[in-house]
């Protein structure tokens, strides 16, 4: 069909090949390293280590969680019973390990627009009514002597901030359609807002106090890590968030990170001399856009999209793989092609074509063939999101133009899937979990050090030797995010990439570690409450 000829040729500039993601693997390895080491707006350090991390699995009581989000607020108590039963290992339906930690009386709230665009004290007065109201709750069901005077609350925070200390961070600039400036006190917003409710409330609230406070994707990384911790033959490498936006994290050694990473207060419990340190990498910001400039992965299309956004420049990566934009990259795919191709006239278009906006990424994420349990024809799922326009000359949605729709969703998934499997075994290359042979110039930058492992060749991994007497099998990735779960085969595919990056550079050889992609939902609150019960736990001295 010539239609289908012509949208091939179209969607052309979209296409990725195994080879053009495992060079940017490679080139993203390079950046990254280099963003670590001069970056004071991406990889930004925490003050949680290994040994943090691995202290988990002791904590035990009730603590309270939040994890404010890019569209919700969640709210919960989370419950920490301590160590699991010798030999017991994760599995996301292990009854065993799932009964050390639980949720309750979790509440979600959806952050409207003009939340968002509400000055920022006027956000976390909502917020801290929110977290009032479970308070409450908590005081009805438990009474007042089985909650602190004093409550420890671990906040989860998904946007860029730099971190002082365990309980201190200043906001940058929010993006995700917030107006939100940057420099401003999270911890302090938070208590404000808090103090607020509790000043005028009729019935006794306790106080709350900051005890913790995290990225969403090292959130993700510490509830992964609690999974993981009686499996030796697993290592929690990563954390990924593929949701509304999308963002890494990773354990790199100290002496990768410019000086002024450097925590106001070192990892407690740490005597190594070089430690290793969780970062929130903020790979999609625009330090990283490089690699994907000259190994021509942005189109104009792309180009398009990011002059439209709130802050052109800021996010390209985040553009083209995460599920606040592939909805509105779609729409200006398909208007592309039906008005420059077609010649059809923008006006006889849908309106929601017509709009920005106007086809979300959980309908493009949802459209096709695999509904036909549900809306057998494509054409029914497209009119009941994209009716046509009734006047004379207005397109009639087609099997044929519906097709179109779902092929345009189709080709910007599989890109979406091919990039964000190269920044993670990107990623894995930077913190010397896997060890990628040289770039033919690596001008852009010095070769990775080895500060996160034990030497080895070019082209072999650390992994297999640098977890003391245990053989690490398989790296794993915990990833949450609505994006990579429901849109179209964007998770079965990342994994496949993966597999295919791994194969390519490494040839199968033994003692290289299989990347994993394992669920790890819920990570955000989860790893709010956990690091809240972890810091708490350590004493004082």
């Amino acid at each position: 069909m010539a239609h289908t000829q012509n949208l091939d040729e179209f969607l052309h500039p979209l296409e990725i090949d195994i080879p053009k993601i495992t060079s940017l693997a490679k080139s993203l390895s390079c950046t990254f390293t280099r963003l670590a080491r001069e970056s004071q707006e991406q990889f930004l350090s925490t003050p949680i280590s290994d040994t943090i991390l691995s202290q988990g699995q002791n904590a035990k009581g009730r603590f309270l969680a939040i994890d404010i989000g890019g569209t919700n607020l969640r709210v919960c108590f989370v419950e920490l019973k301590g160590s699991a039963k010798s030999g017991d290992s994760y599995t996301s339906t292990n009854p065993a390990q799932a009964s050390r930690v639980q949720r309750h009386l979790e509440k979600a709230w959806p952050i409207g627009e003009q939340l968002k665009n509400d000055k920022a004290e006027d956000l976390f007065e909502w917020v801290g009514s929110c977290i009032a109201e479970v308070v409450r709750e908590g005081l009805r069901i438990w009474g007042k002597q089985m909650l602190p005077d004093e409550i420890p609350l671990g906040v989860t925070f998904s946007f860029p901030m730099i971190q002082h200390t365990l309980s201190e961070a200043t906001l940058m600039s929010m993006g995700k359609g917030f107006a939100i400036t940057s420099n401003l006190n999270l911890g302090k917003l938070l208590l404000e807002g808090y103090e607020k409710t509790r000043s005028i409330s009729l019935e006794y609230l306790p106080k709350i106090k900051i005890t913790a406070i995290v990225n969403d994707t090292i959130a993700t990384l510490i509830s992964f890590t609690h999974q993981l911790q009686k499996d030796p033959r697993r290592k929690a490498a990563m954390g990924l968030i593929v949701g509304t936006g999308c963002n890494a994290t990773i354990p790199l050694a100290l002496s990768k990170l410019h000086p002024s990473k450097k925590p106001a207060q070192l990892p407690v419990g740490d005597l190594s001399s070089d430690p290793k340190i969780t970062v929130n990498t903020e790979w999609t910001i625009k330090g990283a856009a490089g690699p994907l400039h000259e190994l021509g992965f942005i189109t104009a299309w792309d180009k398009l999209l990011d002059s439209q956004g709130e802050a052109p420049g800021f996010q390209p990566f985040e553009y083209m793989t995460s599920g606040r934009y592939l909805g509105e990259l779609g729409r200006l795919i398909i208007l592309d092609f039906f008005v420059n191709h077609l010649g059809i006239q923008e006006k006889n278009l849908p309106p929601a074509l017509q709009k920005r906006y106007g086809l979300t990424t959980s309908f493009l994420g949802n459209i096709g063939p695999h509904l036909h349990d549900v809306e057998p024809d494509m054409v029914d799922q497209i009119w009941n999101v994209a009716p046509c326009s009734i006047h004379d000359g207005a397109l009639i949605w087609t099997r044929e133009t519906a097709d179109i729709v779902y092929k345009v969703a189709k080709c910007i998934q599989r890109r979406a899937a091919g990039m964000t499997a190269a920044a993670v075994v990107g990623l894995l290359a930077c913190a010397d979990e896997i060890h990628f042979a040289p770039l033919p110039s690596p001008t852009s930058s010095p070769p990775p050090t080895l500060a996160n492992g034990d030497a080895t060749q070019p082209g072999h991994s650390a992994s297999n030797i640098t977890d003391g007497k245990n053989v690490i099998e398989e790296l794993m990735v915990g990833y949450t995010g609505g994006c990579i779960v429901h849109f179209q085969d964007y998770l079965t595919d990342c994994q496949e990439f993966i597999d295919d990056i791994m194969n390519a550079e490494f040839s199968k050889k033994p003692g290289v570690p299989k990347v994993v992609l394992m669920p790890c939902h819920d990570g955000g609150v989860m790893g709010a409450g956990i690091l809240a019960g972890i810091v708490d736990s350590i004493p004082k001295s």
